[in-house]
């Protein structure tokens, strides 16, 4: 039960983080120094992956935005210490026209895939199967749509 409602938190503060993010974050200069001199501070030795990060459009607004993967990371000899069975941390990132980037959403998932879907680029984000309100062991399969620096949810399965 606790861990049911821990999940269901999770999952509240995924979808609620972008109508959050702009009260509360700070724009960042480069996603990529940010995370990378955080984890140096928090490692003795960092090292980054050549998928830690990815530099892609995912508002459809013609900026490059950012997503990171700590999957791609090895801290102190550990790779991807901080993933777990339902996948790894992303971060993702929209570059704002005013300079810098805004931390839109964090979410623990398995990967994803960023499609075009009806003219617009969407992620499918593969996440444990209970996201979807499923106790089998396909992933849950939830597309969605960056707009501005929200994310909307168009179809899970």
């Amino acid at each position: 039960m606790k861990r049911l409602l821990i999940t269901t938190l999770q999952a509240l503060v995924f979808l609620a983080v972008p109508v959050v993010s702009l009260a509360q974050q700070q724009l960042v200069t480069d996603p990529e120094i940010y995370e990378k001199d955080h984890f140096r501070s928090e490692c003795k030795v960092a090292e980054f992956g050549e998928g830690f990060l990815t530099r892609l459009d995912i508002n459809n607004d013609g900026l490059m935005d950012a997503v990171t993967n700590r999957g791609e990371l090895t801290c102190d000899g550990d790779k991807a210490r901080s993933c777990n069975e339902d996948g790894c941390p992303f971060n993702f990132y929209v570059q704002v026209k005013e300079g810098g980037y805004l931390m839109i959403a964090t979410a623990t998932i398995y990967s994803y895939d960023f499609v075009q879907r009806f003219g617009n680029m969407v992620f499918v984000l593969k996440m444990h199967p209970r996201y979807c309100e499923r106790t089998d062991s396909a992933p849950c399969e939830m597309t969605v749509r960056v707009r501005g620096t929200n994310f909307v949810t168009i179809s899970k399965k």
